[in-house]
């Protein structure tokens, strides 16, 4: 029944376990560890015979609801949460690739899962070649024996590039590979990369799926197999799992998703085409205006173009960070998804750990800025952009 139930519904009762005692609001199961009736149920537990909780690091009732609402939003046969998004995409990765695999990976991405791919896992052997994924017969070209992996985000950070999840998938099938995709940016209610193929998906529930700026957290969806072999193979060594407080407020926040990604949207529309028309803009990103690349997407791939704008002032550097700290209503902050607007200035924050070459090579120059657009009243926003503007 579940899976016919509207988005709206889903955020708020997909689930969700009856709780004892009648409460409306699942209980927050704060423990650490659980206690057997006997040494003989603790030994059938561990040993895999018997269901039930033993350590929270492999699983606990209140991140297990986390987890199989997250599936049922996803389309996925499960769920497993983690400690961050980075969390979610190193175990992904890890669990997948192992000394001497091969990984293609999109050249844009965002920062610390650059600086993962290239300085981290060469580290074990595994080597990585990065191209861009609006070529898809660049993508196939990439694709060596050795190749186990392919992994990408779309909409890309920073740059708001829309790749195509049906073609990546086809490739992905074709060799006999495993395509990861980071769904951050649009959150399973505004588009669903399983339905078309792929195999892992990925979050950082830290962003909208929370929305409220005081979680660190992760979401891997995937098959039966896959979450088995990334939760009890590799996240429960590698030891980066959600606590259950962490999941009981992401719990909480998931209930608003629906109405809070409307204005999301609503707001970025308008604030995009606000934009598109200043003479101190020479160019927007954004999905959800006719000009961008990804515009194409919406509708089929992508029910809306988020929340998310980024673009690039006719300015300086000093213009720019004057532009950014002439602002109001946006927060200096790095991160999205939410309640307040947020602003920050890719090539020295979340790109940093590229060089300087890389930025180039990738688009990231001095005066490209991104904001997160908040939900508060557009027209409040718009007067903020438009007195910082015209400052510089």
């Amino acid at each position: 029944m579940q899976d016919k139930w509207k988005p709206a519904t889903k955020v708020i009762h997909a689930g969700h376990i009856k709780d004892s005692s009648g409460a409306l609001v699942s209980p927050l199961c704060q423990s650490a560890t659980f206690v057997f009736d006997s040494a003989e149920q603790g030994a059938s537990r561990f040993a895999g015979d018997e269901a039930g909780y033993i350590y929270t690091r492999l699983g606990n009732p209140t991140t297990a609801e986390l987890e199989r609402k997250m599936a049922v939003l996803e389309g996925a046969e499960a769920a497993t949460a983690t400690a961050s998004g980075m969390a979610a995409v190193s175990s992904a990765l890890l669990a997948n690739l192992s000394h001497g695999d091969h990984l293609v990976a999109s050249k844009a991405v965002y920062g610390c899962t650059f600086s993962l791919v290239t300085s981290q896992l060469v580290k074990f052997g595994i080597r990585v070649t990065l191209v861009d994924f609006n070529d898809l017969n660049a993508v196939a070209d990439a694709i060596t024996s050795d190749t186990k992996v392919i992994f990408c985000e779309t909409p890309v950070n920073p740059h708001l590039d829309v790749f195509d999840l049906d073609g990546i998938a086809e490739i992905a099938k074709q060799h006999g590979l495993i395509s990861i995709v980071d769904n951050t940016f649009m959150t399973p209610l505004l588009q669903q990369p399983l339905s078309h193929g792929i195999d892992i998906v990925i979050h950082s529930a830290t962003k909208y799926l929370n929305g409220h700026g005081d979680v660190i957290a992760g979401i891997i969806c995937g098959s039966d197999e896959q979450i088995e072999k990334i939760k009890y193979e590799t996240l429960k060594d590698l030891g980066g799992v959600l606590s259950p407080h962490d999941a009981w407020l992401i719990l909480r926040g998931l209930k608003t998703l629906d109405v809070r990604l409307e204005r999301h949207c609503d707001n970025a529309e308008v604030i995009a085409q606000y934009l598109l028309n200043h003479n101190r803009v020479t160019k927007v990103y954004y999905p959800g205006i006719k000009g961008h690349s990804g515009h194409q997407f919406i509708g089929q791939q992508m029910k809306r173009a988020g929340g998310v704008i980024a673009f690039e002032l006719d300015a300086s550097l000093e213009q720019s960070i004057k532009f950014i700290n002439g602002l109001h209503l946006f927060a200096i902050a790095v991160s999205l998804g939410d309640a307040e607007s947020l602003i920050q200035h890719p090539a020295s924050m979340t790109h940093s750990p590229y060089s300087d070459e890389e930025r180039e090579a990738a688009g990231i120059g001095a005066s490209l800025l991104r904001i997160s657009v908040g939900l508060e009243s557009v027209e409040d926003l718009i007067v903020d952009l438009e007195q910082a503007l015209s400052r510089i």
